[in-house]
């Protein structure tokens, strides 16, 4: 048996005598049977399960609405939801005409009924039926077939007949869903008021289901505040990049994942644009480039779209919507400053209602152009109205300007031509920094990539600075700066404070904090000199001037000043408007405080950048990934090496920041050398260390990679690389002090060791401000102290001095710097119960008790274990298995027994057990 929705024919009804006459609506049009079919389904079908369960979820209700734009496909998905056989048993289809007059709308729909049996009672006795189609062959039709109670051709039906029908409904053994396509064409009032009477009264016999392009006449408010209503928007209409690969791979296309997300996004979703490519991509010789040159002005969709939506407009609003076409958003002011007209709130406001490819914005005032469309628009603006656009993009961009929409307007002057406007805004609304750093920076970027040279005034040479900087074209920055500084004036407040908002970000990439400093102190007057009002409406300068003098302060290594021009920024962000800021002096003031080493703050801070970015949708290379890489390196400094690797993952690419790019060059060398991977190590810092930004980075910066390299040397058991490294680095930063000193310990020389100590005094003594020397690198110092004490063989300050180091750390928890320090750790604790009692926050490696000394000699050991080969002793001290190291210390399996084999080697051993007995007796464990 053919499936009726596929052939285009509805369920049976009664049929018409032959040679009798065709059935006719009051108005002596006939009845047409063609509108009762449910349209064909193309053979290439996108099922989509969700919304066919939606509605079929929607008819256990009175009323589901199904409302989206031209070929968005509402007509296909309710048939092929017939098609299914999802409906009830009872059900009718009905497409409404433009131009249907009430009275042709009732008899065609009652007409509908009557081909699905539903009975009308004719009186009291309830005997009767519901006829328009027979030729007055029923109890209630008339002498020229009209359903009784009708009226007239323009008229309608009376109460009466409506009462009846909802009584009939309401009668019926089980509910009738009627399908009425295209419903939106019919504006009737009377009709919409008709069919809700009977919708009311129907006692839930009839189940509605309206397809259109706008909303319909019924009071569909009193339907949602009684939950009784199921919508189906164009939102959920728009096709996935699933959808849309399916659709493709039903033409026999085959393309590739980008190419599919490229025609989602360029199509927004519209299922029949997407259609439309298929057709034309199977004729081209090479799909995936068709996508790549796809153009909205090709003729199958812009005819599609011109004839169903443009042409479908009067005149007025077609002329508004080819004006319009050349902004991206549209306000309504907007629009009647592109049409000279008043009428832009209404015509918007109206196409929106109608789904003609206009959509407002939600909370806003601004509508959005579907962007096919909006292509199509501006390729016919051109055709029928030559010369037109540029002028166009000229009165938007000053329109959009005096809004204070500078991204934007920029835009405009841009496809306009006109780059001194666009410079002259990005200046006068002290937006010129935006190009360097924060979310605008790439977009204004690309806007202004065409710019000619050689524009006169301060602007545009600002502009092109700000390109250059962008661009890390140190050289051209200087000399274009330097040129717009040569023709500033003291009347012009605006243009030196972003000259001097740009020297800041220079001296940064420079590696000059000096002078980034010192142009942050001359931002901070010059803020006084600018217009209060004019602040007022850039709230984010202030707070971008701030956050740019604590980025200063942080590259010259002055973490205390940092925090504190980084707090005052986080505290000037408040008002709308300031997220990149906001973020940034976050994500920089998370950075402070993880280099101090009060990771509560760091960890704070950096969830609050990455909350910024998120609700503000801001690049993840930059507020997401410092705040992923802040809180890769406190999860670091918790010893919780595997939740740390997953955030570092996180980070998208190295950091623009060089403060930054250091921090994630040696968390990535932490974890790779706890992983046994110290050539891993070397490459991610010497990586940094030879990035092009590598010359700009700060002397301590610079230090800090070194510092990391010679602790990963010191693991590789190669101290004479590990004192390498370090030879140009400054001796007098604790940090680079302690590190050396360990680098001399392991290369056996203790005195040398003590005496670089010496040389830092007592700058990371007890009780000194951690506002001064970070908290991490005094702990560093103290643990190189306590380590030479007990090579020294002084276990009283081994003991006095790891104590000291431990009182430090532990308000924070820095557990890492104590497993990295060497297994001496371990058997200081191991002597002193009560000292790892006090310390239960450290790792539970470093906790066990000390071993029992045997009488006698020791056994001789063949040769020195590795750090890592203690760590694998340590573990299966513990009875863990294989499989359990492995995961413990992040290695193979594999890498463990063959640890294990060495460990046999080296101690004399044939087992496990004994070797771990025999490194008891030699006070390895």
């Amino acid at each position: 048996m053919q499936n009726p929705a596929r052939t285009g024919s509805s369920a049976p009804g009664p049929t018409r005598a032959a040679g009798s006459a065709p059935a006719r609506a009051p108005s002596g049009d006939p009845i047409l049977a063609a509108r009762f079919a449910v349209p064909a389904l193309p053979g290439s079908l996108v099922r989509r399960p969700a919304l066919l369960a939606r509605l079929t979820e929607g008819v256990q209700g009175p009323l589901t609405f199904v409302n989206g734009p031209a070929g968005a496909g509402k007509t296909l998905l309710a048939a092929h939801w017939l098609a299914e056989g999802r409906r009830p048993a009872a059900t009718a289809w009905l497409t409404v005409e433009p131009g249907d007059a009430p009275g042709t709308f009732w008899a065609h729909l009652l007409a509908a009924l009557h081909r699905h049996g539903v009975r009308l009672p004719d009186g009291p006795d309830g005997d009767g039926d519901l006829d328009g189609a027979p030729n007055g062959s029923g109890p209630n039709g008339g002498p020229s077939g009209h359903p009784a109670g009708a009226t007239g051709a323009g008229v309608g039906p009376d109460r009466l007949l409506l009462s009846r029908l909802a009584e009939g409904l309401a009668r019926s053994p089980e509910p009738v869903v009627l399908v009425l396509d295209q419903f939106d064409a019919i504006p009737s009032r009377a009709v919409a008021d008709g069919l809700a009477f009977v919708l009311r009264h129907s006692a839930g016999g009839l189940r509605l289901v309206l397809l259109g392009r706008s909303e319909p006449l019924l009071p569909l408010h009193r339907y949602r505040a009684a939950g009784e209503v199921t919508e189906i928007r164009n939102a959920d209409l728009r096709f996935s990049p699933a959808d849309a690969e399916t659709l493709l791979r039903d033409h026999g296309l085959t393309v590739s994942r980008a190419a599919v997300q490229t025609l989602t996004e360029r199509t927004d979703g519209w299922a029949a644009g997407i259609r439309l490519c298929a057709l034309a991509m199977q004729r081209a010789g090479d799909p995936e480039s068709f996508v790549r040159e796809f153009a909205a002005d090709r003729a199958a969709v812009a005819d599609y779209l011109l004839a169903e939506v443009l042409e479908a407009q009067p005149p007025a609003t077609q002329d508004l919507l080819l004006r319009v076409s050349v902004a991206g958003l549209v306000h309504p002011d907007l629009a009647d400053a592109l049409t000279g007209r008043r009428d832009g709130e209404w015509t918007l406001a109206r196409l929106a209602r109608s789904n003609a490819f206009v959509e407002p914005v939600d909370g806003s005032a601004w509508y959005r152009m579907h962007p096919l469309f909006a292509e199509v628009l501006r390729a016919h603006l051109r055709h029928r109205h030559p010369g037109l656009e540029p002028r166009l993009h000229h009165r938007a961009a000053r329109w959009l300007a005096a809004d204070g929409r500078i991204t934007e307007a920029v835009a405009q002057a841009a496809d306009a031509g006109d780059w001194r406007f666009a410079a002259e805004q990005l200046v006068a609304a002290l937006a010129v920094g935006r190009l360097v750093t924060g979310p605008d920076a790439e977009p204004l970027g690309r806007l202004l990539a065409a710019m000619p040279a050689g524009l006169d005034g301060p602007a545009p040479a600002l502009v092109e600075a700000a390109r250059r900087l962008a661009a890390h074209d140190l050289d051209g920055f200087a000399a274009h700066l330097r040129h717009a500084e040569g023709q500033l004036t003291a009347a012009d407040p605006a243009a030196r404070l972003g000259a001097a908002v740009l020297a800041v970000l220079g001296g940064r990439a420079a590696g000059d904090p000096r002078a980034a400093a010192r142009a942050a102190a001359d931002a901070d007057r010059l803020l006084r000199e600018v217009p209060p009002e004019l602040l007022a409406r850039h709230p984010e300068v202030p707070a971008t001037v701030l956050a740019a003098h604590g980025a200063a302060e942080l590259d010259a290594g002055h973490l205390a000043a940092a925090a504190a021009r980084l707090t005052a920024a986080v505290a000037a962000c408040g008002p709308a408007g300031t997220p990149a800021p906001h973020g940034e002096s976050l994500g920089a003031l998370a950075l402070v405080e993880l280099e101090r080493g009060r990771l509560r703050r760091a960890e704070t801070h950096a969830r609050g950048a990455l909350a910024v970015a998120e609700r503000s949708v801001l690049p993840p290379r930059g507020l997401a990934g410092v705040g992923h890489l802040v809180l890769a390196g406190v999860a670091t400094e918790h010893d919780d090496l595997a939740t740390a690797r997953n955030l570092l993952d996180l980070v998208a690419g190295p950091p623009a920041d060089p403060v930054a790019a250091v921090r994630a060059a040696v968390t990535a060398a932490r974890l790779a050398t706890a992983a046994g991977d110290p050539a891993g190590a070397l490459a991610a810092l010497r990586a940094a260390a030879e990035d092009p930004r590598a010359r700009a980075l700060p002397a301590w910066t610079a230090d800090g990679l070194a510092v990391a390299e010679s602790a990963v040397h010191l693991a590789r058991h190669d101290p004479a690389a590990a004192l390498a490294v370090l030879d140009g680095a400054d001796p007098a930063r604790p940090a680079v002090a302690a590190a050396l000193a360990r680098a001399l310990l392991a290369a056996g020389r203790p005195d040398a060791a003590l005496a670089t100590l010496g040389a830092v005094g007592a700058v990371a003594g007890p009780g000194l401000p951690a506002d001064q020397v970070p908290v991490p690198d005094q702990v560093a110092v103290w643990l190189a102290r306590a380590e030479a004490a007990e090579r020294l063989g002084d276990p009283a300050g081994a003991r006095r001095q790891l104590a000291l180091a431990l009182g430090l750390a532990r308000p924070e928890e820095l557990r890492r710097r104590f497993v990295e320090a060497g297994p001496w750790v371990g058997r200081v604790l191991g002597r002193h119960p009560q000292l790892a009692r006090e310390h239960g926050w450290l790792p539970g490696r470093l906790l066990r008790p000390a071993p029992t000394q045997a009488a006698g000699p020791l056994p001789a050991v063949v040769e020195p274990l590795s750090p890592r080969e203690l760590e694998v002793l340590g573990q299966a001290a513990q009875l863990l298995s294989t499989e359990e190291i492995a995961a413990e210390l992040y290695v193979s399996a594999n890498t463990v027994k063959t640890h294990l084999k060495s460990i046999y080697r080296k101690l004399g051993a044939a087992r496990r057990s004994e070797a771990v007995h025999r490194a008891r007796e030699l006070g390895l464990l």
